[in-house]
């Protein structure tokens, strides 16, 4: 008798903690939003925050060290010459392997005054972006471009000569449109492409 007191006492209590679980549950599966995806503009912050890191470890502490220890040398034509990958080539090589695994996201160097045509500036936005970096170097230019019936948003990043090879490597190409640039200069831009769908 003394047990069935209990039970119908406590039921009360058990059922008033039940009620508090279940409204406080529907309370925060009505008022709490699902959290929003990251936008594109941050995703492309983080794009190039890597890219730009590994660019530079590689000119830094591979390409710059092994030249200077006499090891291997970076060279335009690396296939074919035993060497080096230039650090441009190194990033679009990597962009190239990235665009071709189907995700979506693209990233290249582009410049108005590229050594091959291929690095020339593809859309309006692209030559738009190189040509504000003479007043706004270190702000991104972005916006929105169209491919087919697919829309991307497109970053695009100065790009500044980070290394004495860089320089002298435009300086002295045979098919290079400039032949002036210095140390930290803005040679071009890094356009990253990212799906909006």
């Amino acid at each position: 008798m003394r047990l069935t007191l209990t039970v119908i006492r406590a039921r009360p209590l058990w059922l008033a903690l039940a009620l508090a679980c279940v409204s406080s549950y529907s309370l925060q599966a009505k008022d709490v939003a699902p959290p929003p995806g990251i936008h594109p503009e941050k995703v492309a912050d983080f794009v190039h925050a890597v890219l730009d890191a590994d660019r530079t470890i590689y000119t830094n502490q591979v390409v710059n060290r092994m030249q200077a220890k006499g090891i291997v040398s970076a060279a335009e034509h690396w296939e074919h010459e035993n060497a080096l990958p230039l650090p441009a080539q190194f990033l679009q090589h990597s962009g190239k392997l990235v665009a071709e695994s189907g995700r979506g996201i693209r990233y290249r160097l582009i410049s108005l005054w590229p050594i091959y045509q291929r690095n020339a500036p593809a859309t309006d936005l692209e030559r738009r972006a190189l040509e504000s970096f003479s007043q706004t170097p270190d702000r991104p230019f972005t916006g929105i471009v169209t491919s087919g019936r697919k829309q991307y948003f497109q970053a695009i990043y100065s790009d500044r000569a980070i290394s004495a090879a860089c320089v002298k490597c435009h300086n002295s190409h045979p098919l290079s449109p400039k032949r002036d640039f210095a140390l930290n200069d803005v040679m071009g831009g890094m356009t990253i492409t990212i799906p909006l769908d």
